[in-house]
Order: structure tokens, then C-alpha cells, then sequence
């Protein structure tokens, strides 16, 4: 999961954690629309409330994506959750172009973001362009379409950070003679090239997914038309959420919070992203380590109290992490298997039968989906 890897990143090298999303992840002065938001003429709070839906191909044959199940779930999305909009990321163009139609003929925004990793820059590039093109397409047919080139491609793209796949790049993180200022360069240069071939293809408002330490993934946000940040961070104080976000308002850009959530037991929100390493992946089948409580209040409470942070501030956009995770099934009958205590979903997997990888399976929503369902309907009708 990518808050699996990405947290565990930030957690090696003595940074904020932070999340992305495929491996397993008091008032002040705003942006709307690309306006100042302190004008007395202006509605306060975000602009868009959504979550993150991610279309990978499923790591069981159970779990494989699905263009039905995907439909179910969109249509939930905006009827029952009351979201309007959806980050639809992932990597599978047809995959994402499907997806990216329906949150479309559903009347929602589509937040567009491609996210293919683990192979040459050149091909992550092409399938940006891709899928870039088809968000052009839907943008001149009348949906509201914005594009993200990409997510914390340090962690994601070979050559920035040494290693051939996530964690290897996490680990080398940690060591002494990790080179930032050199990984702050190949970064910069591949955002540069990301952000042109974007550019090339979509009309529309362009914005990337950054952690959240920005002496860490310093990005150069006049690339882009929106601030888009990764936002795994727990604090006791609300004012410390404040200050932590208030230093990307600095661009006088809309900011997006593009993953913001925690997962499922007691204690999770203090872990920030790295709630998912109550998993040991080395055992057949992975198995919950200790002894966690799961409680679906807390992570309503964090979730519902970070949104109403965001709403304060006027920020532009900020999307729930994620909708469901297919393979991190929910087990109310053992759970030293109950996956779904280490996932960020808003809705839990159940198996028809728990330890067959070919099983049906349905989702339900946890409180937190019910949680975040009443804040969304409610700030709608405002």
C-alpha cells in the first residue's frame, strides 16, 4: 500500500510521514479558485471534498479490478458518501480512463492522477501522457478535470533514490551517506519533465502530489496551477495542524490535500503513516504483530478532525485515503488476520470465504465513511 511505503520513507530518514498510494498508502489566509480567500464576498471552506480511488489490478484474482465492482463503487462515492470529487490514480491507462468517465457521467470532478512505478522514466512519462490526453478529452466534453502528473516521485521512480523497488529505496533512505542535495536534483528535473509533458497534453489545471516536508521534497510549485500535498501528520494541538500546512499558502496557489487519513486501531493517527507496520508481510499468510485494538471511532475522530482543519483554512480541495483496499480484508472472526486494521479504506472488505484468494467479496462502510458522508452532505448544503 502506498501508505505503507511512502510513511515508512518518512519514518527511515526522520521526516513527517508521509503516505502515497499503490504498494500494499485557527484561521489564516487561503486560496479558492486561485483567489486570496479572505474577501468577505467569498464562501469559506473547501472547494471539493473527496477521497481517493485507487485502480490496480489486485493482487489475488479475488481482488482483480473490476469495471462492474468499479461502477458500484463510484456510484456509492456520490450517492452515499456524498463526495464531489474523486482522485481516480493508479497505473493500467484503460483502468484509468474508464474509471476517470464514470466519475465523470456521475456529474463529479475528476482529480486525474497516474501514478506507474518501478519502470524507465520514459514510460512512466508515456503513461502520463496517455492518460493525460484523455482527461483533455473529457475536459472539452464539460467534466471538471484537473490532472496530476504524478506522486512523490522519489519514492516511485527508479534513478532518484537508489534501489530497485520501494523498499530498497526506503532503506537506503537511512543510511549516512544518502545523498539529498543529488536526489533533490534528479527529482526537480524529472518534475520539470513531468510537468511539460502535462502541460502538452491537458488544458485544464495542472498539480502533483508531494509529501508533506518540503526540505525533503522541495518542489518548484510554479510549475503547477494547484499545490498538492500528501498529508499524514499528528499532532495533539489543532493550531500545529495550522502552522505545519500554513507554509505551502506561501505560493498564493489553491493547496489540495491529495491523501489525508490513518487507519483502523487504537493509536493509529499518533503512527501518521506508518499505521500499516502492525503487518507482518513475511508470514504466509501476512498476520497482525502484537496485540492493536481496532477501533473504527478513531479513525472517524482524525479523519473528521483533520477535514474540519482544512475547511478552517479555506484550502482548496482535500481527499479522503482511499476508498477501499480490496487485499487487506476485514476478519470480525480472527483477528490476528483482520487486515483491515493496518489499511486507510473508509469501507471494509469481507470475504464470503476468508481464506480462499478466489472468494466473492463485499465492502461495508466503516464509521468513518459515515462519519466523513455526514460532513460532506452537510457542507453541500450550506
Amino acid at each position: 500500500m502506498a501508505a505503507a511505503a511512502a510513511a515508512g520513507a518518512g519514518a527511515v530518514v526522520g521526516l513527517p510521514a508521509a503516505a502515497a498510494a499503490d504498494t500494499r498508502r485557527a484561521h489564516t489566509v487561503g486560496t479558492r479558485g486561485g483567489r486570496a480567500s479572505g474577501s468577505g464576498a467569498e464562501c469559506r471552506g473547501l472547494t471539493h471534498r473527496g477521497v481517493v480511488y485507487t485502480v490496480g489490478a489486485g493482487e489475488t484474482p479475488g481482488t482483480a479490478w473490476s469495471e462492474r465492482r468499479m461502477r458500484g463503487d463510484i456510484r456509492a462515492i456520490a450517492h452515499d458518501l456524498h463526495a464531489d470529487t474523486v482522485e481516480v490514480t493508479g497505473d493500467g491507462v484503460e483502468r484509468l480512463n474508464a474509471t476517470a468517465n464514470e466519475v465523470a457521467e456521475r456529474g463529479l470532478h475528476v482529480w486525474l492522477q497516474p501514478t506507474l512505478g518501478d519502470v524507465p522514466e520514459k514510460e512512466i512519462l508515456e503513461h502520463l501522457a496517455e492518460a493525460g490526453r484523455h482527461g483533455e478529452r473529457l475536459r472539452r466534453q464539460g467534466a471538471r478535470v484537473t490532472l496530476a502528473v504524478g506522486c512523490e516521485f522519489w519514492l516511485f521512480v527508479p534513478g532518484i533514490v537508489p534501489g530497485a523497488d520501494v523498499f530498497e529505496r526506503i532503506e537506503n533512505l537511512g543510511k549516512d551517506d544518502f545523498d539529498l542535495a543529488g536526489m533533490q536534483k534528479r527529482l526537480a528535473a524529472l518534475t520539470v519533465k513531468a510537468a511539460a509533458v502535462g502541460r502538452s497534453v491537458f488544458r485544464g489545471r495542472l498539480s502533483y502530489a508531494a509529501m508533506q516536508d518540503p526540505a525533503f521534497e522541495n518542489v518548484d510549485w510554479n510549475l503547477f496551477d494547484i499545490v498538492g500535498i500528501d498529508y499524514y501528520s499528528y499532532f495533539p494541538q489543532r493550531a500545529q495542524y495550522v502552522a505545519e500546512l500554513r507554509k505551502f499558502l506561501r505560493w498564493g496557489k489553491p493547496v489540495a490535500i491529495t491523501e489525508f487519513g490513518t487507519c483502523t486501531f487504537v493509536g493509529a493517527p499518533e503512527q501518521g503513516g506508518m499505521g500499516w507496520d502492525i503487518v507482518d508481510y513475511g508470514r504466509t499468510p501476512p498476520e497482525i504483530k502484537g496485540n492493536p485494538v481496532r477501533s473504527e471511532r478513531v479513525q472517524a475522530a482524525y479523519l473528521t478532525d483533520l477535514l474540519d482543519v482544512f475547511e478552517s483554512m479555506n484550502l482548496y480541495a482535500a481527499m479522503a485515503f482511499e476508498f477501499v483496499t480490496a487485499d487487506a480484508p476485514h476478519r470480525p472472526d480472527n483477528p490476528r488476520y483482520d487486515l483491515d486494521m493496518a489499511s486507510y479504506a473508509i469501507v471494509k472488505p469481507l470475504k464470503d470465504r476468508p481464506d480462499d484468494p478466489d472468494s466473492a467479496w463485499h465492502w461495508e462502510p466503516k464509521q468513518a465513511f459515515r462519519a466523513l458522508a455526514r460532513q460532506f452532505d452537510r457542507a453541500a448544503r450550506v
